[in-house]
């Protein structure tokens, strides 16, 4: 992490860093906008003496985060070469990943690319019948559960990276227009109310899908909450349980409109028939007599797990999973045109030549197509 890094040399770069090199880092935090006017002032105006311009420049940073400070370690690196060397930051700050692009295919792009309306149009009207039908951006209200489990009881179970893929998914999910319920380090007792409670969210009566991202360690059939000591001490939320609390019979919010899973662990499976009426928004007893029918207890979900059972999945512990970052760069390039079992497709691609992890799908009950058109 570059804020925590840039920590550490901070008494160094205080001692060493010029007054003409704080004018010209101010500058250029100031035109990124990183540094607000307030900010630029309080540097140039509360502070008389070199030293303390200094230690408020790099306070200002470090409080904003990885992203300003990894910014400000290139701006440094650009304004002070004898300083950046001095400090050693090469060696502390790994370098970004560059994306490697899909043979034959276009470069994974770093940011979210936007439909456009003529796209949209063109699907409606190719595949009216055979997609999910998408609500306006005006009138809906798109949510999505983020659960990241990072640090655990155990010391030896620390996640280290898995920040970065909390970060990475929130901002992909939010570029998507989804509200995020984005949560921390629970238990499995935590993870299954968070999800029961999610489910019976109203704001699912005004959307038209819902995205829920588990992160954490894990087993076939569940995934580990904060208290998990082993087999004698078990702390494990049942994938079932997603399921259950999200299907026909329990979320009538999300009846019929997709439900999109992304689990670093394994599997469960069920299947089975629910009683159900046809209008959600009436009262379920008014309604029975006339218009009671049988529908699938399951249907409108596709997952993806991080890898096919009982093998691993792999985590750089300053860059975080191979998985989430492979996933973004094919949501964020390919999201514009795709549905999501040809996205899922494409991510799976990106693993053909990492023989140690491949990504698989699981209980697809998706019946249409799914397109999310970013950015209508």
């Amino acid at each position: 992490m570059a804020d925590k890094e840039l920590r550490k040399v901070r008494g160094v770069f205080v001692e060493g860093v010029t007054k003409a090199v704080i004018q010209q880092l101010v500058d250029d935090l100031q035109g990124c906008e990183i540094l607000n006017d307030g900010e630029v002032e309080s540097v140039h105006e509360e502070y008389s003496t070199r030293a303390d311009k200094a230690r408020c420049l790099i306070d200002m940073v470090l409080k904003k985060g990885r992203v300003p400070s990894e910014k400000f370690i290139g701006l440094l690196k650009e304004r002070d070469p004898n300083l950046y060397a001095k400090l050693d930051l090469d060696s502390k700050v790994p370098p970004k990943p560059i994306p490697v692009p899909i043979p034959g295919d276009r470069p994974p792009s770093p940011f979210l690319v936007s439909s456009t309306v003529d796209f949209k149009k063109e699907i409606m009207e190719k595949e009216a019948k055979s997609i999910y039908p998408p609500m306006e951006k005006a009138g809906r209200k798109r949510l999505a559960l983020l659960i990241n489990n990072i640090k655990f009881d155990r010391v030896d179970m620390l996640r280290s990276g898995a920040e970065i893929d909390g970060e990475r998914m929130e901002a992909l999910l939010k570029n998507l227009d989804y509200n995020v319920v984005h949560l921390k380090n629970k238990s499995a007792e935590d993870m299954d109310m968070a999800v029961k409670a999610f489910a019976q969210r109203e704001e699912h009566l005004l959307s038209d899908s819902t995205f829920l991202v588990f992160m954490s360690h894990g087993k076939r059939d569940g995934i580990f909450g904060i208290h998990h000591e082993g087999k004698d001490k078990p702390d494990v939320f049942n994938i079932d349980n997603i399921y259950n609390h999200l299907n026909t019979k329990s979320c009538t919010g999300l009846r019929n409109k997709p439900k999109i899973i992304l689990i670093q662990a394994c599997r469960g499976d069920e299947e089975g028939s629910t009683w159900v009426c046809d209008n959600v928004h009436e009262e379920p007893e008014a309604m029975e007599d006339d218009n009671i029918r049988e529908d699938h207890k399951e249907k409108d979900f596709i997952s993806l797990l991080s890898c096919t059972p009982d093998t691993k999945s792999y985590r750089h512990v300053k860059e975080g999973t191979v998985f989430i970052q492979r996933l973004v760069e094919i949501f964020n390039t390919y999201a514009c045109e795709d549905h999501i079992e040809e996205l899922f497709r494409k991510v799976m691609n990106r693993f053909e030549n990492f023989p140690k992890q491949m990504p698989s799908k699981d209980r697809a009950t998706l019946t249409k197509h799914f397109y999310l058109f970013p950015g209508l």
